[in-house]
């Protein structure tokens, strides 16, 4: 009797290369405060973040540089590290909660920089787990056997929903903390059937919403000519409710992913855990309880750019992962309350 062969393996997704982009100098507390009339000190002990980029001059609003400038220079930078030529990018996928225009979307005017035409694109519009979701997608994109090589790529402007000029003396908390939180930038990843560049293989990806019936932790407006006037605040937080709340998210994930790859704790070697705030990444990092795992963190020295954040940790993580080392990413979006996650493993 012959044996049955065994079933080929399914395409596994590799990270070839990460590009990132910040735009302009480092803005730190001390500036933020002055412009924006508050205390410094506030800044430190309540948010932690030490210094964080702003797409858009600061004293007089001027725009510098377009949610697409920020991707397409971080998406060069991931190509000339790779060594890919444009012409094998099979398809483009961007995360972003913050799009320059409702249309065209933005990830085609990225495309246009780039040079590329004649592939697909894809734009998912969510907070800080739409990079974690253009990943997932990807993967399973490259996973098909119809894709080889893909660009990945997460980011957001912030800033363009933050009056500076107007006074915040009478702001309520709820506003002012987004002034202070914030940040722009981008991040890309050249994606790959085979393990090439870096060769890091994506072990798994978790994506799932978990509001149903649970209030929005935070909301951003969108405003039309109809309502552009409305006295609406343009980004508010429930910041109690996400300080409480993801935490427990991100432990929840922590072990989730573990159970769904049949890791155990001591096997990471790194963990990149969300990137809310300087303070609050220490809070979550704490309550995950991983102390033999490296931790990889951006969030102080960047700010909470949203969607960048992934990609900028990633590219803290290639610098220092060797062959057979494992991390595992933690991401948790409270816009709606999206669980998010991602585990490597360098070849």
């Amino acid at each position: 009797m012959t044996q049955e062969a065994a079933a080929p393996a399914a395409p596994v997704a590799h990270i070839a290369s990460i590009g990132t982009a910040l735009p302009g100098d480092p803005v730190d507390n001390a500036t933020l405060a002055k412009v924006l009339g508050v205390n410094e000190e506030w800044i430190e002990v309540f948010i932690g973040t030490k210094t964080r980029h702003f797409a858009r001059d600061l004293a007089t609003g001027e725009v510098r540089w377009s949610l697409a400038d920020l991707c397409a220079s971080a998406a060069r930078k991931a190509l000339d590290a790779d060594g890919v030529d444009a012409a094998d990018i099979d398809f483009i996928l961007l995360g972003t909660a913050t799009p320059d225009t409702l249309m065209p979307a933005t990830v085609n005017n990225v495309a246009d920089q780039l040079g590329l035409d004649q592939v697909p694109t894809f734009q998912l519009q969510s907070g800080c787990a739409g990079a974690v979701q253009a990943l997932s997608v990807a993967q399973t994109m490259i996973a098909s056997g119809q894709y080889r090589t893909g660009l990945v790529i997460g980011g957001d402007v912030c800033s363009k929903h933050l009056d500076v000029q107007r006074d915040l003396s009478g702001a309520a908390p709820s506003d002012l903390v987004n002034f202070v939180l914030f940040g722009d930038g981008a991040g890309a990843a050249v994606l790959t059937a085979e393990p090439v560049g870096q060769r890091v293989a994506v072990r798994h990806v978790l994506n799932r919403f978990t509001g149903l019936g649970r209030k929005a932790g935070q909301v951003i407006e969108w405003f039309g000519l109809a309502d552009r006037y409305d006295d609406r605040q343009a980004l508010t937080e429930d910041y109690k409710a996400i300080e409480e709340g993801v935490p427990v998210m991100a432990v929840e994930i922590l072990w989730e992913l573990l159970g769904e790859l049949d890791w155990d704790a001591d096997d990471l070697d790194y963990l990149l855990p969300p990137q809310l705030s300087g303070r609050m990444t220490r809070k979550i990092t704490e309550e995950l309880g991983v102390p033999t795992a490296r931790e990889i963190s951006c969030v102080a020295d960047t700010g909470n750019n949203g969607n960048a954040l992934p990609f900028l940790q990633i590219a803290g993580l290639l610098e220092e992962m060797k062959a057979g080392e494992k991390a595992l990413a933690v991401a948790v979006e409270s816009s709606k309350w999206i669980k998010a996650g991602f585990a490597l493993e360098k070849i």
